[in-house]
């Protein structure tokens, strides 16, 4: 399924939409106003400058609101009661805003006639946005279950309870690419769908065959070896998808959504469409503000660090990132040139490893500062998780499975369980800050995300990082 292609048709009604609306409104508010401020005819009103400016800004600042509502993120996930409900909520919020900014300013003889303008304004945009969108909605429903536009599940699992969920897709519109034996398992005679292989064989099928989502639904009751299961389904960069019935044994996932299918959704997260796209927004900007204003203290501690010890500006490592891609971080250098060969070591408060300015960078958080680049590149954000290395995700895994969950959001600069807990200098301790962003992952929200920055702003001027 082509998602830009989707999204583009909603766009383009939306455009048009906008602009009837906007013009037809035009058109009634000229009988109210055009005796008042003496205009000619209605084309001298609506060549008036503030009238065709609306005209071309006024479709644009519905664009960016619907961006902003998260109408656009999901293209092919929309239901028409939800259609109803979206295009409700954003036309009514919108039309108060164009309302407010726009048409008080414009003075009239009768507070009636303000009501009768405003619920006109409504109505057109409403109607003129939901009709060409619960169109574009349903004719994709019909085309999904007559199957001529078509998702591919990957089932992992061979029993009866993948054969069950395989057919219940299969019955719903999807098109199932196959099923992966798990080394216990049986496959039962007389399956109907083919069986592509093992497990260990999944990179490669997943190469070969298109795949748009993986679905477990494995029998095995052992929760330590389903998890791990799990945890390596990440780095195939789809949705990932498991029967209900396991949540319980999941006791750190949070249910959000079910399907029709009784699925649910783990790389999901709960911040709403709407909430991932001001977060979004929020990081590019502050970013860029950072990365600006702030550039004299970075030549600062840049020549600090160039004076404190040989070596290079920036500390470069590789980390684990969102739905487990490898990216590189960056830091200011805290520590001597080569201070870590071979095993990969985590740092202690008394580490002789830092240097005396690297000390200080790091009970400020300084060293922290260049990671704003990290996020204006799209690989973390400002609050999240901390990435970690995989050397160490592989020890933590073992203890505490299901860290496999902050994979879900990008990681971030600041987190919980860095201002709550702070640095981890221990495995142990590491799975015990752990509890800290599991935490946020079951509460994600703006909310939690601004009462973080306060925070780190606290720990920061107080000097408690490290």
């Amino acid at each position: 399924m082509n998602k830009v292609r989707q999204t583009a048709k909603y766009v383009i009604s939306d455009i048009l939409a906008a602009s009837l609306a906007w013009l037809l409104f035009n058109v009634v508010r000229y009988n109210e106003v055009a005796i008042y401020k003496g205009f000619d005819g209605l084309l001298s009103f609506l060549s008036h400058r503030p009238v065709w400016e609306g005209q071309l800004l006024i479709p644009i600042f519905w664009l960016v609101l619907y961006f902003f509502s998260g109408y656009y993120n999901k293209p092919f996930a929309k239901s028409r009661l939800n259609e109803l409900l979206s295009t409700f909520i954003t036309s009514l919020t919108g039309t108060l805003i164009i309302f407010f900014v726009l048409v008080l300013k414009t003075l009239l003889p009768s507070i009636s006639v303000y009501y009768q303008l405003f619920f006109t304004l409504f109505g057109l945009q409403f109607v003129f946005t939901y009709i060409p969108r619960i169109a574009i909605t349903q004719r994709t429903l019909k085309k999904l279950l007559n199957r001529e536009l078509l998702t591919y599940v990957l089932v992992i699992g061979t029993g009866k309870k993948a054969i069950h969920v395989a057919s219940s897709l299969s019955n719903s519109g999807y098109t199932i690419t196959g099923l992966i034996k798990e080394e216990c398992e049986e496959i039962p005679e007389n399956i109907s769908y083919p069986v592509l292989g093992s497990l260990e064989d999944l990179p490669d099928i997943v190469n070969r065959f298109r795949v748009d989502e993986l679905v477990v639904a494995l029998e095995t009751s052992n929760n330590y070896k389903l998890v791990n299961i799990l945890y390596t389904l990440y780095h195939h960069k789809c949705p990932i998808k498991i029967s209900a019935d396991r949540m319980d044994t999941l006791a750190k996932i949070k249910i959000k959504t079910l399907t029709g299918t009784p699925l649910v959704d783990l790389t999901g997260n709960n911040f709403s469409d709407a909430e991932s796209n001001i977060k979004l927004f929020m990081d590019k900007v502050l970013s860029v503000f950072v990365l600006i204003f702030l550039s004299p203290l970075f030549a600062y501690i840049a020549w600090r660090v160039k004076q404190d010890s040989k070596g290079p500006v920036f500390f470069r490592q590789e980390r684990i990132g969102y739905l487990g891609k490898p990216f590189t971080i960056y830091k200011f250098r805290t520590m001597y040139e080569d201070a870590e060969k071979g095993v990969p070591l985590l740092v202690n408060e008394d580490d002789s490893r830092i240097t005396p300015f690297g000390r200080t960078m790091r009970k400020y958080r300084l060293d922290e500062l260049p990671q704003f680049w990290n996020v204006l590149k799209g690989d973390m954000s400002i609050v999240g998780p901390r990435p970690e290395r995989k050397f160490f995700i592989d020890q933590i895994v073992k203890k505490a499975p299901y860290y496999y969950l902050l994979h879900n959001v990008r990681p971030g600069i600041t987190s919980l369980g860095m201002v709550k807990y702070g640095y981890a200098d221990q495995v142990d301790k590491m799975i015990e800050r752990l509890d800290y962003d599991i935490l946020y992952y079951e509460n994600m929200s703006l909310r939690l995300d601004i009462t973080i920055l306060f925070y780190t702003i606290k720990t920061v001027l107080t000097g408690k990082g490290i």
